[in-house]
């Protein structure tokens, strides 16, 4: 049985689509969800622990790009590297302004947004 580091890094050479198809498919099998896991790890330390922050807003957000900048080439790169879009995909996402990903949440859009910003594309949380 592998290590849960070894497990990781197969898991790093897979794409998107069949990571979200295996997450998919250990919540099917032990009637379970990713969602639900991560909604409850903070309610058990972190923000109990606050005495009640603030709420920022929603958990999940959708990362859309606004423009691509002069760097259109180093934008397609951290599109595809984070959507695991081919390249005419990844392409043809920035050349239309989609959104990148959808449905994230937060820490993970943020850290997005700053990756695409320093590609030198115009990024917006919504």
């Amino acid at each position: 049985m592998p290590t849960t580091q070894e497990w990781i890094e197969e898991l790093k050479g897979i794409s998107v689509a069949d990571l979200a198809e295996r997450i998919k498919a250990l919540e099917e099998e032990f009637g379970v969800s990713a969602a639900a896991v991560a909604a409850a790890a903070p309610a058990a330390g972190g923000a109990a622990a606050d005495g009640g922050a603030e709420d920022e807003g929603p958990t999940t957000v959708d990362v859309v790009l606004t423009g691509s900048g002069d760097k259109k080439i180093q934008v397609i790169k951290v599109v595809r590297a984070a959507t695991g879009l081919g390249l005419k995909e990844a392409k043809a996402l920035v050349d239309e302004l989609k959104p990148v990903k959808e449905g994230i949440e937060r820490d993970e859009a943020d850290k997005l947004k700053a990756e695409l910003e320093e590609a030198g594309a115009s990024v917006e949380l919504k």
